[in-house]
């Protein structure tokens, strides 16, 4: 398990003093762990933004009441706009403030506001343009995660891979992470899903701008907390989301910005296959129908193109899996 630093500052951070963390926290209901929160966040963290998202229990009201930390501000919505409308308020408000690294931080308590320095770190450092947390490198902290949530998270970590096209990704509902302000300002913040699906749909927008990722290990915190998530809208809302991402882009990287051997590969594959298992599935029938057995031909005629759309199809993958973005961007801006 990685711990954070003591002196709550990197390295990085000693030698330049130019950078201005904001720290960005989306609450919902979170009276019973927000003052916790951010009482926890260093004195490296020059703004912090705390949006409360309409909670009918007065997140924010609590905040300013109780909370004496001038870096602090809070910013009420008059309407719920979810997870991904809070950040994205608290976005804006960052970059206003001249922030150059901008991190989101949940109202819950299940992040440790300790380890900002270190997942700020790739970043100040060039190495990435965004950071997110990733609570499966601990196999022991694991123990302490609901087993129906790490199921969840390990299907829905491929799918994100499939639709994102980061396959070096793993958690991608962490909601802990750090984005440089460059990157931040590039992102198409009128598309971007304001609900849970915020996080996944980041990675897909963050795939479109070429940007690099970095992971931090880290352990998750799990208390009294409680999920607003509603789990049957959650998996139609993310089953929709990664289908759209997907389809959009493979179209975007492989057909309208190239087109290289990966599109002829899938132009190809996809057909093949299909017509395979068509030809084979519509003979078989008839087969059974009439009682006479396929012919060699006909099965090689509906073999041949399975075998051949489907090592198409893992070519296409291979050269998916090796074209994630690599090199960040955001020094080059």
């Amino acid at each position: 398990m990685s711990r954070p630093r003591k002196s709550g500052v990197t390295p990085a951070q000693k030698s330049d003093s130019r950078w201005t963390v904001a720290v960005v926290v989306p609450c919902y209901r979170e009276t019973d762990n927000v003052l916790d929160v951010l009482a926890g966040i260093g004195a490296d963290v020059r703004h912090i933004f705390v949006v409360d998202d309409a909670c009918p229990d007065g997140t924010g009201r609590l905040v300013r009441k109780s909370c004496k930390d001038k870096r602090v501000q809070v910013i009420v919505h008059d309407r719920n706009r979810g997870v991904g409308g809070a950040t994205l308020t608290g976005y804006e408000r960052a970059i206003e403030a001249g922030a150059d690294v901008i991190v989101k931080l949940d109202g819950d308590g299940q992040m440790d506001p300790a380890f900002i320095p270190q997942l700020i770190e790739p970043i100040v450092k060039g190495a990435a343009d965004y950071v997110k947390g990733n609570r499966f490198h601990d196999l022991q902290g694991l123990g302490k995660m609901p087993v129906l949530r790490i199921v969840g998270n390990i299907l829905l970590s491929f799918a994100s891979k499939v639709s994102s096209g980061y396959w070096n990704v793993f958690d991608p509902t962490n909601g802990f992470t750090a984005i440089h302000t460059k990157i931040a300002t590039r992102l198409p913040f009128e598309k971007i899903a304001n609900g849970f699906f915020f996080e996944s749909d980041v990675l897909f927008r963050l795939n479109n701008l070429r940007a690099a990722i970095a992971e931090m290990p880290m352990t998750a915190r799990y208390g009294n907390e409680k999920s607003t998530l509603n789990i049957r809208k959650a998996v139609l809302e993310f089953a929709a989301g990664h289908f759209v991402n997907t389809a959009k882009r493979i179209f975007y990287s492989y057909f309208l910005r190239d087109f290289n051997v990966a599109s002829v590969e899938l132009v190809l594959g996809i057909p093949l296959f299909l017509f395979g298992v068509t030809f084979g599935i519509s003979e078989w029938r008839e087969s059974v129908v009439t009682g006479v057995p396929a012919t060699a031909g006909t099965v090689v005629l509906a073999a041949l193109p399975i075998i051949l759309g489907t090592q198409l199809l893992i070519a296409f993958l291979d050269f998916d899996t090796r074209n994630v973005p690599k090199a960040p961007i955001h020094p080059k801006m």
